[in-house]
């Protein structure tokens, strides 16, 4: 489940940041089949792979991991 969620907060912030796919892997230095994959959900993204994401969209690692309710 938290590989859906990191999936779709990756995809949400590429768009909110305005980037294609194609961009963003790009300025990540990735193939645009490695960061498909992620936001699919179908790979997970490893922290240095996280780590590129963060950088090249200029946000905090931390922002693309899922929001944890109380009690879990």
């Amino acid at each position: 489940m938290e590989k859906n969620q990191i999936a779709q907060r990756v995809r949400a912030f590429r768009k909110l940041k305005g980037f294609t796919q194609d961009e963003l892997a790009q300025k990540m230095g990735v193939s645009i089949a490695i960061l498909g994959a992620i936001e699919r959900g179908s790979r997970k993204a490893e922290p240095r792979i996280m780590q590129k994401i963060a950088d090249a969209l200029n946000i905090e690692p931390a922002e693309l991991l899922p929001v944890r309710k109380e009690g879990e």
